[in-house]
Formats: C-alpha cells, structure tokens, sequence
C-alpha cells in the first residue's frame, strides 16, 4: 500500500489539473527560467535529463525536451497522461520519485522543479543518494528545495487536500553534500504567489567529475 500522504498528492495533482496550470500563470518573479538556462547550458546537446515531477509536462519540461532526451515523472495518473500529449518527444513515467529504479550512470543531468516538497522529508536524503547514483561523473543536479523547517503538513491548496513537507536550507545542503554533490550554485530566493510569497532553495549540484 502506498502511503496515505503520497496518495493525497497524487489524488489532488489528478483532479487539479487545469486549476494548476492557471495558478501557475499567475506566479511571479519565480527564479526557474533562469535556474534552468543556468542547468542547461551546463549541459550537452543530447544529455539523457531525468524530470522528477514533471507534471503536464509544459514549461521546463518541454524546454528541456528541445536539447536533450527526457525521461519524466509524476505520481499523478492525469498529469503524466497530459505530459504525453503536451512533449510527445519525451519519455514519462507515472509513479513515486522515490521507488525509481535505475542503473547508475543512467543520466548526464536531474531536474526536480518544486517536487521534493511533496515527498515525506525523512526520505529526502535517500532520495538525493539515489539521484547522485543515477548520474554520471560530472552529471547535474537541479533542484527547488524547502527553506523552512516545515514537518509534515496537510490541507488545503488550490481547493484541494494537498501534502508538503521539508527541511529548512542548511539540512538540505548538509543532505546534498552528505549523498556526495558539490554545490555549484545555492540560493535561498523568494517567488511571488498569488496566496503570498514564498523562499525556496534553490541548487545546482554537482556529482564530481571523479566520481
């Protein structure tokens, strides 16, 4: 049995499908077009990036679809089913971003744009160790990561029962640099969202080249 906390994020990305996108556009001075120019051009035409939490598969999703060969993720059943249609180029997989499962070296870059929030924080860490086995030596890590000590919390978003949990920024960098990453890039900056404004962490993180 799935946990009941993933479930409810599953469920309510399922029936906020539409409602997301249109929030979404009203989110300001969100940092991901520059964190991702910033990951891509860090990048090789035609790198194998893994997308956790794609979602519908629109925005940086798509983007990166145009230069490299996706693989994206999500728990929600509707999300990964408009993701199909909205990048038919790229691969997607419906499922939880912690019971992935693959080889090592699998991937040149990871993107988790507002993802990891969503899973339980004591899986957090086994979660970074898995995607630092996924990449190669001198793969990219991108990631929008809590800035808060926030446990466990559930209610209601957008109309919907919704999960969030995370560490505040100094555990996630102590998490990142405890699975092996080096930090290349690591602000904690504020989005503009139309319920308040909210600070993340964002990080480019390395594996080493050596590794």
């Amino acid at each position: 049995m799935r946990d009941p906390r993933k479930e409810i994020v599953a469920a309510g990305y399922d029936r906020l499908a539409d409602t997301y996108l249109e929030w979404g556009g009203h989110v300001t001075a969100d940092p991901r077009e520059r964190m991702l120019a910033s990951f891509m051009s860090r990048l090789p035409d035609g790198a194998r990036v893994l997308d956790l939490g794609c979602g519908a598969g629109l925005g940086s999703t798509r983007d990166l679809a145009e230069r490299f060969r996706v693989v994206g993720v999500d728990i929600s059943h509707v999300q990964i089913e408009l993701a199909r249609r909205n990048v038919p180029t790229a691969e997607f997989i419906e499922g939880d971003i912690t019971d992935l499962q693959f080889a090592d070296s699998s991937f040149e870059g990871v993107s988790a744009f507002y993802a990891v929030s969503h899973v339980p924080r004591e899986e957090h860490g086994q979660l970074f160790t898995d995607v630092f086995r996924w990449l190669v030596p001198g793969g990219l890590f991108l990631a929008t990561l809590g800035a808060s000590d926030a446990p466990d919390w559930t209610g209601d978003w957008l109309g919907e029962p919704m999960f969030f949990s995370s560490h505040d920024a100094d555990v996630n960098r102590h998490l990142l640099e405890s699975a092996g990453f080096e930090l290349l890039l690591d602000e904690v900056l504020e989005t503009h969202e139309p319920g308040g404004d909210v600070s993340f962490l964002w990080v480019i993180a390395q594996k080493a080249p050596s590794s």
